[in-house]
């Protein structure tokens, strides 16, 4: 009987069929763009998709991109276990979007770059460049191996098979698309996945909809329950979520992964034009609303099944993120092939997000590392460099898995993860973009400070969780569990999981119950605030005040900040020739002249 406990069913055969079918639908997307593309071989076209993209598909994929397995798994247990206060991530989705598309956009699109951390070197200086990348790849690295672990352990618990396996299997097939279609194969598989994991959303929702009575009953069980007490005003920063955790900390974290993240970078300005650039961040404001929506939905809809045999409590399942995959088997089994299509729903998060990070990884490697130092190779030599690099950094995704497997909850270690390097990065391009005071001194030292700091408390919530009482986790019973009642279907053995990190026995230090406990929402803005203000009292103290005239294409002008000032390439690149007139750049040679238009022969450099 649903909702009262036990074993539940595994996969049968049509599962199979439909889980194989999205897999090669996916790789046959990039097949098909490599055949397509066969004649188009140039490294703009692999890693940028000739800049030729429009706005509808590349929103659905930075949708796709960021929310992935762990969004599928962990939002519904998110919501499950602790109420509907994720939904308040809608703020922090307007705010995020509102940033990216009118102050980083405009400025990345106006530079022609294709990494991001171009721009370090040009505001700052090379190794602050080398350094940003080195931050960005490792943090990429570690990301995507929890993305990776969070639905192969899901399937590996309702289908029996090998873990492992199924996380090279994940990498593997991420590799063939990416290698092959590169940027463009990426972005439309990104949307083929999207529409899946919304479908995996549905299907939980309408047959949860179908066994309580319909959607009106979930609502009001899980007001009964406390989950809709969303609007939690209280300021300490301690508690886990509150509203200004949210909105304030959370529309930072969401900023420092869309307007600086290389994955993401690398979509909006594969746009053809500034409009559509613009407006594909908008659309993907839409695209998260919809889905933390429905991903929230499902988890009242859980909820409402066991509010009376919470399967965690009853040792059905023994971590938060197996909650959702036991109830798809437990509700949707009677339905051969609709398990299967929840699987490929966070199958499909996941390959869109390893594939975006693989495809990321290669242009920022590639940009950042390897053309400055082999400038002379051919067009051809630089495709097969790409494919390699593909290659690799799958397999360095993969492995890293095997990290992720040691996290207690993978929806927060994987956010907490951005909030720890991302923060201080994005207080370093806010400290370029925003301050002209600011210097390449300044900059290295204030990212370095708030990186320090990020990581002492990241990793030291990691190590000691917060207690309950900043959690806050709401009531759950067990009056309602019955597991000798008779499933109607076949039945395996309780799901089981690796083993996690726990606070050693011997106690928790002074900082645990503070420090530690700071909600891991506040630390991108941590990291970010304190990277500005280091970074300019630094600069400030040595000479920031006296830097040369700097070229005014490096900051954020007034004119960017219009939703309206959506010009087209053409216009873009108006704008950069009128710009260059006062300021030109020497490729081999980071320095900028300005030119005295009354005299040609006055020229003053400002080594960067």
């Amino acid at each position: 009987m649903v909702g009262t406990g036990g074993p539940v069913a595994s996969f049968s055969v049509w599962d199979y069929v439909v889980f194989a079918g999205t897999i090669l639908a996916s790789a046959g997307i990039g097949l098909f763009q490599a055949i397509r593309g066969r004649k188009e071989t140039s490294s703009a076209e692999f890693l940028l998709g000739g800049r030729q993209m429009t706005a509808v598909p590349v929103a659905m994929s930075l949708t796709a991109s960021f929310m992935s397995g762990i969004t599928v798994i962990g939002t519904p247990a998110e919501a499950y276990r602790f109420g509907a206060a994720f939904w308040l991530f809608a703020f922090s989705y307007a705010i995020m979007s509102a940033i990216t598309a009118e102050v980083f956009v405009p400025l990345f699109y106006r530079l022609n770059i294709t990494s991001a951390y171009e721009y370090l070197e040009l505001r700052f200086s090379r190794p602050i460049r080398l350094i940003g990348t080195s931050m960005y790849i490792i943090q990429t690295a570690l990301y995507t191996g929890l993305v990776i672990y969070a639905p192969a352990l899901a399937l590996n618990q309702i289908t029996g098979l090998d873990l492992w396996g199924v996380l090279v299997a994940t990498g593997a097939v991420c590799i063939i698309y990416c290698t092959l279609g590169g940027l463009k194969a990426v972005i439309w598989t990104d949307v083929l996945q999207m529409m899946i994991m919304l479908a995996g959303f549905v299907a939980v929702i309408a047959r949860g909809a179908v066994l309580q009575g319909g959607l009106t009953n979930i609502w009001k069980d899980a007001g009964q329950g406390g989950r809709l007490e969303v609007f939690d005003f209280d300021p300490d920063p301690l508690k886990r979520h509150t509203f200004w955790s949210i909105v304030i900390g959370g529309s930072v974290m969401w900023a420092s992964i869309y307007s600086i993240n290389q994955s993401q970078v690398q979509r909006y300005i594969s746009c053809k034009t500034l409009g559509h650039a613009k407006m594909s961040l908008y659309v993907n404001m839409v695209g998260l609303w919809v889905t933390v929506s429905l991903a929230v939905f499902s988890g009242l809809t859980m909820f409402s099944i066991y509010k009376n045999c919470d399967p965690l409590t009853n040792n059905d399942v023994r971590t938060p993120d197996q909650l959702l995959p036991y109830l798809v088997m437990d509700i949707l089994a009677v339905y051969p092939g609709v398990p299967g299509l929840f699987v490929a729903a966070a199958y499909s998060g996941t390959l869109s997000t390893v594939s975006s990070s693989i495809n990321a990884l290669v242009a920022v490697t590639v940009e950042d590392y390897l053309h400055p130092v082999c400038k002379n190779l051919t067009e051809r030599q630089v495709t097969w460099m790409n494919m390699g690099l593909s290659v690799l950094f799958g397999a360095l995704c993969i492995g890293m898995a095997g990290v992720a497997s040691l996290m207690e909850s993978i929806l927060q270690a994987a956010l907490s993860i951005f909030g720890m390097i991302s923060g201080p990065l994005l207080g370093l391009y806010l400290l370029g973009m925003l301050f002209r005071t600011s210097n390449s001194i300044g900059g290295l030292v204030g990212m370095i400070i708030g990186l320090v700091l990020t990581l002492w408390v990241g990793i030291g919530g990691q190590i000691y969780p917060p207690t309950a009482e900043k959690t806050n986790p709401l009531p759950l019973s067990t009056a309602g569990c019955n597991s000798t009642m008779g499933q109607s279907h076949t039945t395996t053995a309780p799901w089981t999981s690796p083993t996690t990190l726990t606070t050693p026995p011997h106690g928790r230090p002074p900082l645990a119950d503070s420090w530690y406990s700071l909600s891991y929402l506040y630390l991108a803005l941590l990291g970010t605030l304190t990277t500005i203000a280091s970074g300019l009292l630094v600069s400030m103290i040595t000479g920031g005040c006296k830097q040369e005239k700097l070229n005014s294409d490096l900051f954020v002008r007034i004119s960017d900040m219009s939703c309206f000032s959506w010009c087209d390439k053409s216009e873009a690149s108006d704008i950069t020739e009128k710009a260059a007139t006062d300021f030109h750049f020497e490729a081999d040679n980071p320095t900028y002249k300005y030119t005295d238009m009354m005299s040609k022969d006055v020229e003053k450099s400002t080594k960067l």
